[in-house]
């Protein structure tokens, strides 16, 4: 069988009142908390929910609450099912 080809997603998260908050300090330290708040939010979904080594993700992204990821599109429908996700979408190159 062959391997799937892994392309970048990106990943928008269900709500959630502790990043609605944690947002909502502009602070430089309410920045700083945010980002390592979300990064390991984002870091164990990803664990949870695909094999170890079998994904990278790139980066989470603070303004929409989501995250970058290089995945393939099996891995993308897990994410899809999992309840604290809102959306998963392939990344688009632009012309």
């Amino acid at each position: 069988m062959a391997k799937q080809q892994q392309e970048v997603y990106f990943v928008f998260m269900n709500f959630d009142p502790v990043y609605e908050r944690l947002r909502a300090d502009r602070s430089k330290e309410g920045s700083a908390t945010l980002d390592a708040y979300l990064s390991q939010k984002h870091d164990k979904l990803l664990a949870k929910l695909l094999q170890p080594d079998s994904y990278r993700k790139r980066s989470s992204l603070a303004i929409v609450d989501g995250f970058a990821v290089e995945i393939t599109e099996d891995q993308a429908s897990v994410l899809r099912s999992a309840k604290e996700v809102r959306v998963v979408e392939k990344n688009q190159e632009l012309a």
